[in-house]
Protein backbone atom coordinates (compact mmCIF):
# COMPACT_ATOMS: atom_id res chain seq x y z
CA UNK A 1 0.00 0.00 0.00
CA UNK A 2 1.54 3.30 -1.07
CA UNK A 3 -1.26 5.81 -0.54
CA UNK A 4 -0.71 8.00 2.52
CA UNK A 5 -3.97 7.69 4.42
CA UNK A 6 -4.36 9.62 7.66
CA UNK A 7 -6.24 7.47 10.18
CA UNK A 8 -8.35 8.80 13.02
CA UNK A 9 -9.83 5.73 14.69
CA UNK A 10 -12.67 5.55 17.18
CA UNK A 11 -11.71 5.19 20.82
CA UNK A 12 -14.34 2.48 21.34
CA UNK A 13 -16.17 0.45 18.69
CA UNK A 14 -19.97 0.41 18.55
CA UNK A 15 -19.98 -3.22 17.43
CA UNK A 16 -21.25 -4.49 20.79
CA UNK A 17 -24.63 -2.93 19.95
CA UNK A 18 -24.85 -4.82 16.64
CA UNK A 19 -26.94 -8.00 16.50
CA UNK A 20 -25.86 -10.09 13.46
CA UNK A 21 -28.96 -12.27 13.79
CA UNK A 22 -31.35 -9.33 13.40
CA UNK A 23 -29.99 -7.13 10.60
CA UNK A 24 -32.14 -4.41 9.06
CA UNK A 25 -30.78 -3.45 5.65
CA UNK A 26 -29.10 -0.04 5.56
CA UNK A 27 -29.73 1.00 9.15
CA UNK A 28 -26.51 0.15 11.01
CA UNK A 29 -23.11 1.45 9.89
CA UNK A 30 -19.58 0.46 10.76
CA UNK A 31 -17.22 2.53 12.87
CA UNK A 32 -15.30 4.33 10.12
CA UNK A 33 -15.46 5.95 6.69
CA UNK A 34 -12.90 6.82 4.02
CA UNK A 35 -12.81 10.19 2.27
CA UNK A 36 -10.71 12.32 -0.06
CA UNK A 37 -11.11 15.58 -1.97
CA UNK A 38 -10.60 16.71 -5.55
CA UNK A 39 -9.18 20.24 -5.38
CA UNK A 40 -7.11 22.18 -7.92
CA UNK A 41 -7.23 19.26 -10.33
CA UNK A 42 -5.83 16.69 -7.90
CA UNK A 43 -7.14 14.05 -5.49
CA UNK A 44 -5.79 14.72 -1.99
CA UNK A 45 -6.50 14.59 1.77
CA UNK A 46 -6.92 10.81 2.09
CA UNK A 47 -8.50 10.00 5.45
CA UNK A 48 -10.11 7.34 7.60
CA UNK A 49 -12.34 8.98 10.19
CA UNK A 50 -15.06 7.84 12.59
CA UNK A 51 -18.34 7.40 10.75
CA UNK A 52 -20.46 10.50 11.23
CA UNK A 53 -21.91 13.67 9.81
CA UNK A 54 -20.04 15.85 7.33
CA UNK A 55 -20.37 19.65 7.08
CA UNK A 56 -22.23 20.91 4.00
CA UNK A 57 -22.76 24.39 2.63
CA UNK A 58 -26.30 25.42 1.59
CA UNK A 59 -24.77 26.32 -1.78
CA UNK A 60 -23.24 22.88 -2.30
CA UNK A 61 -23.33 22.21 -6.03
CA UNK A 62 -24.49 18.59 -5.73
CA UNK A 63 -27.60 19.63 -3.79
CA UNK A 64 -28.77 21.94 -6.55
CA UNK A 65 -27.52 20.45 -9.81
CA UNK A 66 -27.34 16.73 -9.10
CA UNK A 67 -23.70 15.82 -9.72
CA UNK A 68 -23.74 12.75 -7.47
CA UNK A 69 -22.82 9.18 -8.36
CA UNK A 70 -22.37 6.01 -6.35
CA UNK A 71 -21.62 2.29 -6.39
CA UNK A 72 -22.84 -0.70 -4.43
CA UNK A 73 -20.58 -3.64 -3.60
CA UNK A 74 -20.02 -6.22 -0.89
CA UNK A 75 -17.31 -7.77 1.26
CA UNK A 76 -17.61 -11.28 2.70
CA UNK A 77 -15.98 -13.39 5.39
CA UNK A 78 -15.90 -17.17 5.31
CA UNK A 79 -15.73 -19.64 8.20
CA UNK A 80 -11.92 -19.40 8.26
CA UNK A 81 -12.13 -15.62 8.67
CA UNK A 82 -10.86 -14.86 5.15
CA UNK A 83 -12.19 -11.50 3.92
CA UNK A 84 -13.04 -11.22 0.22
CA UNK A 85 -14.20 -8.57 -2.24
CA UNK A 86 -16.27 -9.39 -5.33
CA UNK A 87 -15.34 -7.74 -8.66
CA UNK A 88 -14.22 -4.53 -6.97
CA UNK A 89 -12.31 -3.32 -10.03
CA UNK A 90 -15.49 -3.56 -12.08
CA UNK A 91 -17.21 -1.29 -9.59
CA UNK A 92 -14.40 1.23 -10.07
CA UNK A 93 -14.75 1.02 -13.87
CA UNK A 94 -18.48 1.65 -13.63
CA UNK A 95 -17.97 4.51 -11.18
CA UNK A 96 -15.63 6.17 -13.65
CA UNK A 97 -18.05 5.56 -16.52
CA UNK A 98 -20.73 7.34 -14.48
CA UNK A 99 -18.26 10.11 -13.63
CA UNK A 100 -17.52 10.76 -17.29
CA UNK A 101 -21.23 11.01 -18.15
CA UNK A 102 -21.80 13.41 -15.24
CA UNK A 103 -18.77 15.65 -16.04
CA UNK A 104 -16.91 14.50 -12.92
CA UNK A 105 -13.22 13.57 -12.54
CA UNK A 106 -12.08 9.96 -12.82
CA UNK A 107 -10.93 8.27 -9.63
CA UNK A 108 -7.55 6.50 -9.90
CA UNK A 109 -7.49 2.78 -9.11
CA UNK A 110 -4.91 3.27 -6.36
CA UNK A 111 -7.20 5.60 -4.40
CA UNK A 112 -10.28 3.44 -4.80
CA UNK A 113 -8.66 0.11 -3.95
CA UNK A 114 -6.42 1.27 -1.12
CA UNK A 115 -9.15 3.33 0.51
CA UNK A 116 -11.55 0.40 0.16
CA UNK A 117 -9.17 -2.24 1.52
CA UNK A 118 -8.06 -0.04 4.41
CA UNK A 119 -11.65 0.62 5.48
CA UNK A 120 -12.67 -3.04 5.14
CA UNK A 121 -9.62 -4.20 7.10
CA UNK A 122 -10.19 -1.72 9.94
CA UNK A 123 -13.89 -2.63 10.19
CA UNK A 124 -13.60 -6.34 9.30
CA UNK A 125 -15.23 -7.42 12.59
CA UNK A 126 -18.46 -5.89 11.29
CA UNK A 127 -18.69 -8.38 8.41
CA UNK A 128 -21.54 -10.76 9.31
CA UNK A 129 -21.30 -14.45 8.50
CA UNK A 130 -24.92 -15.54 8.86
CA UNK A 131 -26.31 -17.10 5.63
CA UNK A 132 -27.17 -14.47 3.01
CA UNK A 133 -25.43 -11.65 4.88
CA UNK A 134 -22.49 -9.45 3.87
CA UNK A 135 -20.86 -6.09 4.44
CA UNK A 136 -22.50 -3.73 1.96
CA UNK A 137 -20.09 -1.02 0.79
CA UNK A 138 -21.14 2.34 -0.63
CA UNK A 139 -18.49 4.31 -2.56
CA UNK A 140 -19.83 7.66 -3.78
CA UNK A 141 -18.72 10.99 -5.22
CA UNK A 142 -20.43 14.37 -5.21
CA UNK A 143 -19.77 17.93 -6.33
CA UNK A 144 -18.63 20.35 -3.60
CA UNK A 145 -18.40 23.79 -5.25
CA UNK A 146 -19.84 26.66 -3.22
CA UNK A 147 -21.32 28.33 -6.26
CA UNK A 148 -24.79 29.21 -7.50
CA UNK A 149 -24.86 28.57 -11.23
CA UNK A 150 -25.42 25.70 -13.62
CA UNK A 151 -22.02 24.33 -14.58
CA UNK A 152 -19.85 21.32 -13.72
CA UNK A 153 -18.26 21.68 -10.32
CA UNK A 154 -14.51 22.16 -10.01
CA UNK A 155 -14.30 20.42 -6.62
CA UNK A 156 -15.50 16.98 -5.49
CA UNK A 157 -15.51 14.64 -2.53
CA UNK A 158 -15.20 10.86 -2.74
CA UNK A 159 -16.22 8.72 0.23
CA UNK A 160 -16.74 5.10 1.21
CA UNK A 161 -18.83 3.82 4.11
CA UNK A 162 -20.15 0.37 4.92
CA UNK A 163 -22.99 -1.39 6.69
CA UNK A 164 -23.67 -5.02 7.60
CA UNK A 165 -26.69 -6.33 5.72
CA UNK A 166 -28.89 -9.37 5.31
CA UNK A 167 -30.85 -10.14 2.15
CA UNK A 168 -32.45 -7.05 0.58
CA UNK A 169 -35.59 -8.99 -0.34
CA UNK A 170 -36.88 -11.66 2.01
CA UNK A 171 -39.53 -13.03 -0.36
CA UNK A 172 -40.27 -13.47 -4.09
CA UNK A 173 -41.34 -10.25 -5.79
CA UNK A 174 -44.58 -8.93 -7.21
CA UNK A 175 -43.79 -6.37 -9.90
CA UNK A 176 -45.88 -4.01 -11.98
CA UNK A 177 -44.81 -3.36 -15.55
CA UNK A 178 -44.83 0.41 -15.96
CA UNK A 179 -46.63 1.76 -19.04
CA UNK A 180 -46.74 5.48 -18.22
CA UNK A 181 -43.88 6.79 -16.08
CA UNK A 182 -40.29 6.74 -17.31
CA UNK A 183 -37.16 6.08 -15.28
CA UNK A 184 -34.72 7.06 -18.03
CA UNK A 185 -34.93 7.94 -21.71
CA UNK A 186 -32.78 7.38 -24.76
CA UNK A 187 -29.82 9.74 -24.71
CA UNK A 188 -30.23 10.42 -20.99
CA UNK A 189 -28.28 9.24 -17.96
CA UNK A 190 -29.99 5.90 -17.37
CA UNK A 191 -26.75 3.98 -17.85
CA UNK A 192 -24.99 6.08 -15.20
CA UNK A 193 -25.38 5.14 -11.55
CA UNK A 194 -26.34 8.66 -10.54
CA UNK A 195 -28.63 9.84 -7.79
CA UNK A 196 -31.22 11.39 -10.09
CA UNK A 197 -32.16 8.07 -11.66
CA UNK A 198 -33.30 6.79 -8.28
CA UNK A 199 -35.17 9.98 -7.46
CA UNK A 200 -37.11 9.63 -10.72
CA UNK A 201 -38.17 6.11 -9.81
CA UNK A 202 -39.55 6.82 -6.35
CA UNK A 203 -43.01 8.19 -7.11
CA UNK A 204 -44.09 5.42 -9.52
CA UNK A 205 -42.64 2.84 -7.11
CA UNK A 206 -44.60 4.39 -4.26
CA UNK A 207 -47.79 4.10 -6.32
CA UNK A 208 -47.03 0.47 -7.15
CA UNK A 209 -46.29 -0.40 -3.53
CA UNK A 210 -49.54 1.24 -2.48
CA UNK A 211 -51.30 -1.23 -4.78
CA UNK A 212 -49.50 -4.22 -3.26
CA UNK A 213 -46.47 -4.60 -5.51
CA UNK A 214 -42.85 -4.71 -4.40
CA UNK A 215 -41.29 -3.01 -7.40
CA UNK A 216 -41.85 -1.39 -10.77
CA UNK A 217 -40.55 -3.19 -13.85
CA UNK A 218 -39.59 -0.32 -16.12
CA UNK A 219 -40.11 -0.24 -19.85
CA UNK A 220 -38.42 1.89 -22.50
CA UNK A 221 -39.24 5.60 -22.23
CA UNK A 222 -40.14 6.02 -25.89
CA UNK A 223 -42.88 3.45 -26.48
CA UNK A 224 -43.20 1.52 -23.19
CA UNK A 225 -42.95 -1.68 -25.21
CA UNK A 226 -39.68 -3.23 -24.04
CA UNK A 227 -38.59 -4.43 -20.60
CA UNK A 228 -35.66 -2.60 -19.00
CA UNK A 229 -35.03 -3.09 -15.26
CA UNK A 230 -36.70 -2.79 -11.87
CA UNK A 231 -35.98 0.05 -9.48
CA UNK A 232 -33.11 -1.87 -7.88
CA UNK A 233 -32.15 -4.69 -10.25
CA UNK A 234 -31.71 -6.10 -13.73
CA UNK A 235 -34.23 -8.71 -14.89
CA UNK A 236 -33.95 -12.22 -16.37
CA UNK A 237 -36.71 -14.19 -18.14
CA UNK A 238 -36.37 -17.95 -18.51
CA UNK A 239 -38.29 -19.83 -21.20
CA UNK A 240 -38.11 -23.44 -22.33
CA UNK A 241 -35.52 -22.49 -24.95
CA UNK A 242 -33.34 -19.74 -23.47
CA UNK A 243 -32.61 -17.24 -20.74
CA UNK A 244 -33.38 -13.70 -21.89
CA UNK A 245 -32.23 -10.42 -20.40
CA UNK A 246 -32.71 -6.93 -21.90
CA UNK A 247 -29.73 -5.81 -23.95
CA UNK A 248 -27.76 -2.88 -22.58
CA UNK A 249 -28.42 0.62 -23.84
CA UNK A 250 -28.01 4.17 -22.56
CA UNK A 251 -31.19 3.98 -20.45
CA UNK A 252 -30.22 0.75 -18.68
CA UNK A 253 -27.65 0.17 -15.94
CA UNK A 254 -24.93 -2.37 -16.73
CA UNK A 255 -25.22 -4.49 -13.62
CA UNK A 256 -22.09 -6.25 -12.42
CA UNK A 257 -24.25 -8.98 -10.91
CA UNK A 258 -26.09 -9.17 -14.25
CA UNK A 259 -22.83 -9.74 -16.09
CA UNK A 260 -21.76 -12.33 -13.54
CA UNK A 261 -25.02 -14.25 -13.91
CA UNK A 262 -24.72 -14.30 -17.69
CA UNK A 263 -21.24 -15.79 -17.41
CA UNK A 264 -22.35 -18.32 -14.78
CA UNK A 265 -25.35 -19.43 -16.83
CA UNK A 266 -23.28 -19.81 -19.99
CA UNK A 267 -20.68 -21.82 -18.07
CA UNK A 268 -23.49 -24.26 -17.25
CA UNK A 269 -24.32 -24.62 -20.93
CA UNK A 270 -27.47 -22.48 -20.91
CA UNK A 271 -28.37 -20.30 -23.88
CA UNK A 272 -28.37 -16.69 -22.65
CA UNK A 273 -29.73 -14.11 -25.08
CA UNK A 274 -29.26 -10.38 -24.59
CA UNK A 275 -31.95 -8.70 -26.67
CA UNK A 276 -34.90 -6.38 -26.56
CA UNK A 277 -37.63 -8.25 -24.70
CA UNK A 278 -41.08 -6.88 -25.41
CA UNK A 279 -44.00 -6.95 -23.02
CA UNK A 280 -46.01 -8.73 -25.73
CA UNK A 281 -43.36 -11.47 -25.94
CA UNK A 282 -43.42 -11.93 -22.18
CA UNK A 283 -47.20 -12.24 -22.09
CA UNK A 284 -47.23 -14.65 -25.05
CA UNK A 285 -44.59 -16.84 -23.37
CA UNK A 286 -46.79 -16.89 -20.27
CA UNK A 287 -49.98 -17.73 -22.21
CA UNK A 288 -48.24 -20.49 -24.20
CA UNK A 289 -46.74 -22.10 -21.12
CA UNK A 290 -43.21 -21.29 -22.27
CA UNK A 291 -42.39 -18.94 -19.37
CA UNK A 292 -40.57 -21.02 -16.77
CA UNK A 293 -39.17 -18.46 -14.36
CA UNK A 294 -38.26 -14.80 -13.82
CA UNK A 295 -35.75 -13.28 -11.42
CA UNK A 296 -33.98 -10.00 -10.73
CA UNK A 297 -30.31 -9.46 -9.99
CA UNK A 298 -28.28 -6.76 -8.27
CA UNK A 299 -25.67 -6.16 -5.60
CA UNK A 300 -28.31 -5.70 -2.90
CA UNK A 301 -30.90 -8.12 -4.28
CA UNK A 302 -28.30 -10.67 -5.48
CA UNK A 303 -30.82 -13.07 -7.10
CA UNK A 304 -34.52 -12.84 -6.19
CA UNK A 305 -37.31 -14.64 -8.02
CA UNK A 306 -40.45 -12.95 -9.31
CA UNK A 307 -43.72 -14.62 -8.37
CA UNK A 308 -46.08 -12.31 -10.26
CA UNK A 309 -46.03 -9.53 -12.82
CA UNK A 310 -48.90 -7.16 -13.54
CA UNK A 311 -49.60 -5.38 -16.80
CA UNK A 312 -52.47 -2.94 -17.31
CA UNK A 313 -54.31 -4.32 -14.29
CA UNK A 314 -53.93 -8.03 -15.12
CA UNK A 315 -51.85 -10.33 -12.94
CA UNK A 316 -49.66 -13.10 -14.39
CA UNK A 317 -48.36 -15.67 -11.90
CA UNK A 318 -44.85 -17.02 -12.39
CA UNK A 319 -43.28 -20.21 -11.04
CA UNK A 320 -41.20 -19.29 -8.00
CA UNK A 321 -41.04 -22.57 -6.09
CA UNK A 322 -39.95 -25.50 -8.29
CA UNK A 323 -36.68 -26.28 -10.12
CA UNK A 324 -35.53 -22.69 -9.96
CA UNK A 325 -32.44 -21.67 -11.88
CA UNK A 326 -32.41 -18.47 -9.83
CA UNK A 327 -31.99 -20.44 -6.60
CA UNK A 328 -29.15 -22.46 -8.13
CA UNK A 329 -27.37 -19.33 -9.31
CA UNK A 330 -27.83 -17.68 -5.91
CA UNK A 331 -26.24 -20.68 -4.21
CA UNK A 332 -23.29 -20.60 -6.62
CA UNK A 333 -22.85 -16.88 -6.01
CA UNK A 334 -22.71 -17.30 -2.27
CA UNK A 335 -20.16 -20.10 -2.52
CA UNK A 336 -17.89 -18.34 -5.03
CA UNK A 337 -17.80 -15.11 -3.04
CA UNK A 338 -16.66 -16.89 0.11
CA UNK A 339 -14.32 -19.29 -1.74
CA UNK A 340 -16.40 -22.37 -0.87
CA UNK A 341 -16.51 -23.02 -4.61
CA UNK A 342 -13.67 -22.49 -7.13
CA UNK A 343 -13.63 -19.00 -8.63
CA UNK A 344 -13.10 -19.93 -12.27
CA UNK A 345 -13.72 -16.35 -13.40
CA UNK A 346 -11.18 -14.52 -11.24
CA UNK A 347 -13.86 -12.41 -9.59
CA UNK A 348 -12.82 -12.71 -5.95
CA UNK A 349 -9.99 -10.81 -4.29
CA UNK A 350 -8.74 -11.71 -0.82
CA UNK A 351 -8.16 -8.71 1.44
CA UNK A 352 -4.87 -9.29 3.22
CA UNK A 353 -4.03 -7.27 6.32
CA UNK A 354 -0.40 -7.31 5.24
CA UNK A 355 -1.36 -4.99 2.37
CA UNK A 356 -2.74 -2.35 4.71
CA UNK A 357 -0.81 0.05 6.94
CA UNK A 358 -2.71 2.27 9.37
Amino acid sequence: MSLKITTNLVEESRISSFDPDNIVFGRVFTDHMFSCDYVNGQWQNFRIDPFGKIPLSPTLSALHYGQSIFEGMKAFKNEEGVVTLFRANDNLKRLNTSAERMCMPALPEEIFMEGLKTLVTIDKDWIPTTPGSALYIRPFMFATDDFLGVKPSENYKFMIYACPVAAYYSHPLKVRIEDHYTRASKGGVGSAKCAGNYAASMYPTKLAQKDGFDQVLWTDGEHHQYLEETGTSNVFVITKDAVYTPELNDSLLAGITRDSIIKLLRSKGLNVVEKKVSVDELINWHKNGELKEMFVSGTAATVTNIELFNYKGQNFNVNHTENLIGKEILSDFQKIRTLEMPDQFGWVEIVSESEVTY
